[in-house]
């Protein structure tokens, strides 16, 4: 039997399936991380530090895995990461990514670099979706965007923070996906041959490849290296919290702070004005050798919670981690890698699948834990952790932990 034969049961399934329909210049491109990958495999990894409680003889017949986050209704307690061009995955592939979000209740992030313009998206769907920015040099620039936005419906800004600089992504020179060399074009284009079927239904009938939301500012946006040159000259180094509270001003919807991993830039980013915050290394592909998320969880959670909306990234490969980030003080979570894989191996009734299988994973999880609501599961059902997070996550109390509003 071969792997094309395999029904997919998780994410590493669909990783797999994945890795055989994409040129290797994409799957690394998804799949890398920030130099030696050490953060990246760390965000994965130390999920299994932590041990979840077993309680038997509760009536659990009335399990509900929804939950609020803005006032609104989401079906589990999980919403799409923004993930650069997408829509080289699977034919428009945020369009695709959004329709199943909205089919599964639950939100969706555009990317700023999306191939899918935020108007595309909202020709195809019909609830609000939200919206991924960075700090960008020109001012106007950030302006117009956000009002395009607006236009089309977002309601929640995901304002990322950990790009004042690019991180070292060497996968991406090795392969031949950046760069100039002549080795790597004659790389690039052999990826592409030994991929005809990913050549034919997104190569040439998944055009335009432009990013979306950014053609107006960039010539030849389909050309990966203007499009990095241009990004990276538009990163601000110089950014500060000011700048945040400049776009609380601009911004009249909701404000996520993404990026945040340390307890002191959590409290900066409530007094700035935010509605809530994502604890994130970016994937691993910033600054390789930080800390996992899941392991700053508890302290940031100690921390803020109840002051704003907390959100995890990064490691989430099923509903069992997600079950662990809410106990550790999450509100609720974010998931990039796993949509990609299952839209690149199997297209809109990948990600719809494997939504269907996180929203079992999480209700089974609930039930063999003995909880029936989103809102009972805290820090009392993890039973273990490493000991030399000890010190950290016992001070996260009961009552401060929880899932929902806030």
């Amino acid at each position: 039997m071969s792997m094309y034969d395999v029904v997919p049961v998780s994410t590493n399934d669909y990783k797999k399936l994945a890795q055989k329909r994409l040129p290797n210049f994409l799957f690394d491109y998804i799949e890398g991380g920030a130099n030696a990958e050490q953060t990246l495999r760390s965000n994965v990894a130390d999920f299994d530090k932590y041990t979840l409680k077993q309680r038997v003889m509760r009536d659990v017949s009335k399990i509900d895995t929804s939950t609020t986050l803005f006032g609104e209704y989401l079906s589990m307690p999980l919403a799409l990461a923004p993930v650069g061009m997408a829509g080289l995955f699977a034919r428009r592939g945020e369009v695709m990514a959004a329709k199943a979000a909205e089919n599964n209740a639950i939100p969706f992030t555009l990317s700023t670099v999306a191939i899918c313009s935020a108007e595309e998206i909202h020709a195809a769907t019909k609830q609000p979706f939200w919206f991924q920015l960075y700090m960008l040099r020109d001012r106007g620039l950030v302006l117009d965007i956000l009002n395009r936005a607006a236009l089309s419906g977002c309601n929640t800004l995901v304002f990322t923070v950990d790009l004042a600089l690019p991180g070292m992504r060497l996968r991406d020179y090795r392969n031949g996906m950046l760069g100039n060399t002549v080795k790597g074009k004659i790389s690039y284009l052999t990826q592409l041959l030994t991929r005809p079927g990913w050549l034919f239904d997104i190569g040439v009938m998944g055009k335009p490849h432009s990013l979306g939301n950014l053609t107006h500012q960039v010539k030849s946006a389909n050309d990966l290296n203007r499009y990095k040159a241009f990004v990276e000259s538009q990163f601000d180094p110089s950014a500060t919290w000011k700048d945040i509270a400049w776009l609380r001003q601009n911004w009249h919807g909701n404000i996520i702070i993404k990026g945040i991993m340390d307890v002191n830039d959590a409290k900066a980013a409530i007094d700035s004005g935010a509605d809530g915050i994502v604890i994130s290394n970016h994937g691993g592909r910033q600054l390789d050798g930080v800390s996992s998320t899941i392991n700053k969880l508890p302290s940031i959670a100690n921390a803020v919670a109840g002051q704003t909306s907390i959100l995890l990234d990064g490691g989430i490969r099923n509903g069992v981690d997600v079950i662990k980030a809410i106990a550790l003080g999450a509100n609720s979570v974010l998931i990039g890698r796993p949509w990609v894989y299952a839209m690149a191996a199997q297209g809109d009734a990948g990600i719809n699948s494997l939504l269907s299988l996180f929203q079992q994973e999480i209700t089974s999880t609930m039930g063999l834990m003995g909880v029936n609501n989103i809102k009972d599961i805290n820090i009392d059902l993890i039973e273990q952790f490493n000991s030399h997070l000890d010190s950290v996550v016992p001070t996260v109390g009961h009552s401060a932990i929880h899932c929902g509003e806030n």
